[in-house]
């Protein structure tokens, strides 16, 4: 043993290291060994799964089983549920560190330096004040100059990762060459960047896999990753047995970068769908990537309009992108090898699997006529006059009879007739640049896009429909559903990731993250106002707007199995049902056309999620994000005069400092636990105090220690606290009895007046989701003020008779013996209610009804579920509607709960 008294020795790996620091390092070690466990567990389980067939004979309940792809030499797997439930993750793996991450940087400060610089939007008058002020008080080695030198340095790092390059697009038009910019990164070679980095690489998945969960019964499939899907696994099948599939996701759309929108952006974006979600629509070199720069053809008063215009218009974009997919296209066919981070050389066969674009985007990308033409989906081929049939199935467009069609016209003697055969189609007389893809079928890669088709797209069509006949009824109705009843927007309980109304009758352009939330709210804030005897119509279009808000949540589910594709496709029927009811019955009434392609595309949602996975996967709201940074690089990087340029190097600048960052971080995370500086987390821990159950929840807000003598007093005159003490007393010692705790010294719990209790005022619970089986978190609030208002959390608590929905009144703990027990007193809400409502039934309302106030019980916090959103019904004294809108989990869980009750 050394005998410096400095050092200490690690539990894990046996060496020794100075005291600052090493707890660390020790937590790290710690990490590193029981991920080393599992890992050697795991790899038991597989070897017994695989060497054994039948060694599995009965499966338990929710064991996951993995079916890869045939050629991929794996044999099936299957894992009990609590290995996998939170995924296998990406596998450990040994980083080898650069020393010197920030070359051609000379020294770590002047990437620093530069870095900061780049984030600020300093001018280069200010960079070189920086600088100036650094040399003066320096005590590293810095030796940038001025900004020319910093910008020769961001130059010389550009080449770290794939840069970009300009290319010239000529189309002809009216017989005179036409040439546009077009600005593009390689597809492939941004790839390679990913598959050859050491902390991107480990994360990838290049064999489709069927995935199962077993119900007791039967394994049951279930979707979520592209590579889980029938189209990835038909892919594999269809190239060498020895090579894997890369799938791109591509998305492209106009950004607006100015405040008045005149002046425009088209960037293309691209995603790698062998990647998880929490990479590919994260931050790092792993996420989103804007790869090109597609040229905007301007407007000519003469010509826009006309089909020859909107044609050149549309061969500009396809030979853009043409040049973007040329490195990809004989590689579809022939295939690439590539040396990964993990040293193993892969044979790669590109595809174009997805296109995230909303539907205007989408028309150019399937050159077909959009809302004028005969076939305006891009999908399939149904007739504009048919859109609002939902229900209603049509031929599917495909790539082959889109080419053969065209052939057929371009051989035909006169204009005419070539018109005639395309517009049969709806496809204009241009040559699409996926067909120069092996494998990419156009039409199959186009997705369901959400953001745009549902909450931009058919709740604002129902939207503005509901806002006219609370027109027609009156100022009142306006009234009452934006404050003045009890469940109104304005009353409506707060709730984490849930924007908070305080009107919503007047609001007629939002963002889509908005109309969703007022989609999930609106009927219960509506129900009481208008009466189904009353105001038939305006009932029967309430009940089309909770239909598609139930359509809605199952578009928005992590995960699908084969049970909630069943049931989405039948909401998806009752949808359509009562929407042809409604069209027509109020036919006479209105002249609004619902024959949009955005309802009909609602179609479409099932068989892209068999196909392609989960919306998550192609939704256009992760790349609309990135318009944001652009729009913020126009503003300040640029002289807005030929800004193309201009963005697109500060981007590319952005993600070098981002990728030197990540490695910079990575050499201190090395290098921490060898070095004198104290670590800052260890404050931290010094500090966390609070009781904390770390699976399932942990207490914050503390308040100054109290007696139930002057909670007695605060709280004269409200009688949730009527017998507080004596009701805490009785849980507790009936708590000890069921779980066999021991009560101190032999006898049973009495705390006196004088006895103290620590108030929390916020709670956050982890629980398993319903939807993807990984750890969810509500943050639950029970105060007098939060941020100006009285906020008291409801809750569903497990109790011992079964699930039920309470109040929080006061969070606490209570020491008893040398124990502190978190507890909170809460206002159940299990007062039987009666007999339901017809209205309940029809808005698959869960009404409950609270006890006395009086009535308030002690639970364990232990005992919470997790949180909920209660609204009240002010026309039926303490009765509350659950909420069961607000996330993916709680629509599964009250789906559950009403099926066990057999109420649906």
């Amino acid at each position: 043993m050394p005998s410096d008294p400095t050092l200490r020795a690690c539990s894990y790996c046996n060496k020794h290291y100075k005291r600052q620091g090493f707890r660390t390092h020790e937590k790290a070690c710690r990490k590193q060994s029981e991920q080393q466990r599992e890992n050697i567990e795991l790899a038991r389980d597989i070897r017994r799964v695989s060497g054994m067939a039948s060694s599995v004979s009965q499966p338990e309940v929710d064991d996951i089983q993995i079916r890869y792809h045939p050629n991929s030499g794996r044999p099936m797997q299957v894992h009990h549920f609590e290995d996998y439930r939170c995924g296998p993750g990406a596998p450990v793996v040994s980083l080898t560190i650069d020393p010197e991450p920030w070359r051609p940087f000379r020294t770590r400060i002047d990437f620093e330096v530069a870095e900061l610089a780049h984030e600020a939007a300093l001018t280069h008058e200010q960079i070189d004040r920086l600088i100036r002020l650094i040399h003066r008080s320096r005590c590293e080695l810095f030796t940038l100059r001025n900004h020319k030198d910093v910008r020769n340095t961001w130059d010389a790092a550009s080449y770290k990762l794939t840069p970009f390059t300009k290319e010239e697009v000529v189309v002809p038009f009216r017989g005179v060459d036409q040439t546009f910019q077009f600005y593009h990164r390689s597809l492939w070679d941004w790839a390679i960047d990913l598959l050859q980095d050491p902390e991107v690489g480990p994360h990838f998945v290049f064999d489709a896999q069927q995935l199962s969960k077993f119900d007791g019964e039967k394994f049951v499939r279930f979707i979520h990753e592209p590579w889980t899907t029938n189209m990835f696994w038909e892919y594999q099948s269809k190239i060498p047995a020895d090579a894997k599939p890369l799938a791109f996701i591509l998305y492209a759309d106009k950004a607006k970068l100015s405040s008045f929108g005149r002046a425009k952006g088209y960037p293309v974006v691209a995603r790698c769908a062998n990647l998880p979600t929490a990479v590919r629509n994260g931050e790092g070199l792993g996420g989103g990537r804007v790869v090109g720069w597609l040229p905007i053809v301007k407007e000519d008063k003469k010509h826009s309009g006309k089909p020859a215009f909107v044609n050149f218009k549309n061969t500009v974009w396809h030979t853009s992108f043409l040049k973007l997919l040329a490195c990809l296209v004989p590689l579809s066919k022939l295939g690439s090898s590539v040396k990964c981070w993990d040293d193993i050389v892969r044979i790669f066969y590109p595809i174009i699997l997805i296109l995230s674009a909303d539907y205007e985007e989408q028309v150019v990308m399937a050159l077909i006529r959009g809302l004028m033409g005969k076939f305006p989906c891009p999908i399939c081929l149904v007739p504009r006059e048919e859109l609002s049939k939902i229900s209603n199935m049509h031929r599917l467009r495909s790539s082959v009879d889109a080419k053969a069609l065209r052939a057929r016209a371009r051989e035909s003697t006169t204009l005419e007739v070539r018109e005639q055969i395309l517009s049969s189609e709806s496809l204009r007389d241009v040559d699409n640049s996926f067909d120069t893809m092996e494998h990419t079928d156009v039409f199959r890669a186009l997705s369901f896009d959400k953001l745009h088709f549902n909450d931009e797209g058919n709740f604002d069509h129902l939207w503005t429909e509901l806002q006219k006949w609370i027109a027609d009824s009156g100022r009142q109705a306006a009234v009452q559903i934006d404050s003045l009843q009890i469940a109104s927007f304005e009353s409506f309980p707060r709730w984490r990731n849930l924007n908070h109304f305080d009107q919503v009758v007047s609001v007629s352009f939002s963002d889509g993250t908005k109309y969703e939330d007022i989609s999930k709210l609106i009927v219960f804030a509506a129900h009481n106002v208008f009466q189904r005897d009353a105001d038939p119509h305006v009932y029967l279009l309430l009940c089309c707007i909770r239909s598609y808000v139930e359509l809605n949540m199952y578009a928005s589910l992590e995960v699908h199995t084969e049970d909630t594709i069943r049931d989405g496709r039948n909401t998806l029927s009752k949808f359509a049902e009562l929407m042809d009811i409604y069209i027509k019955d109020t036919a006479d009434l209105s002249e609004k056309s619902w024959n949009f392609p955005k309802i009909h595309l609602s179609a479409h949602l099932f068989d892209d999620i068999e196909a392609k996975g989960v919306t998550r996967n192609y939704n256009t709201k992760p790349n609309e994000k990135m318009h944001g940074p652009l729009k913020d690089a126009y503003q300040d990087r640029t002289n807005f005069k030929n800004f193309a340029v201009q963005i697109l190097r500060y981007n590319h600048d952005s993600l070098i400092a981002e990728y030197i960052r990540s490695k910079v971080d990575c050499l201190d995370t090395q290098n921490l636990s060898l070095s004198d500086l104290p670590d800052p987390s260890e404050a931290d821990e010094l500090e966390l105090t609070e009781p904390t159950d770390t699976q399932h929840f942990s207490l914050g807000s503390r308040q100054a220690m109290k007696s139930f003598a002057d909670i007695e007093v605060d709280n004269i005159g409200n009688p949730a606290f009527d017998r507080f003490r004596i009701k805490l007393n009785e849980f507790l010692n009936r708590a000890f009895a069921a779980n066999n705790i021991p009560c101190p010294d032999g006898r049973r719990v009495r705390l006196t007046a004088d006895d103290m209790i620590t108030e929390f005022r916020f709670i956050k619970v982890n629980y398993e989701s319903l939807v993807d089986w990984r750890v969810s978190t509500d943050y639950l609030r029970c105060s007098p003020m939060f941020h100006g208002s009285p906020r008291y959390d409801s809750v569903i608590i497990q109790a011992e008779t079964g699930a039920i929905f309470a109040k929080l009144l006061l969070v606490f703990t209570c020491t008893v013996g040398n124990v502190q027990y978190p507890i909170a007193l809460t206002l159940p809400y299990d007062q039987p209610v009666g007999a339901h409502l017809r209205k309940d039934k029809d808005f698959k309302f869960w009404r409950v009804k609270a006890k006395p106030r009086a009535s308030t019980e002690c639970f364990s916090v232990q005992s919470i579920i997790r949180g909920c959103v209660l609204a009240e019904d002010g026309t039926r004294p303490n009765e509350f509607l659950v909420v069961d809108t607000t996330d993916t989990d709680m629509f599964l869980r009250m789906k559950e709960i009403r099926t066990e009750t057999g109420y649906h």
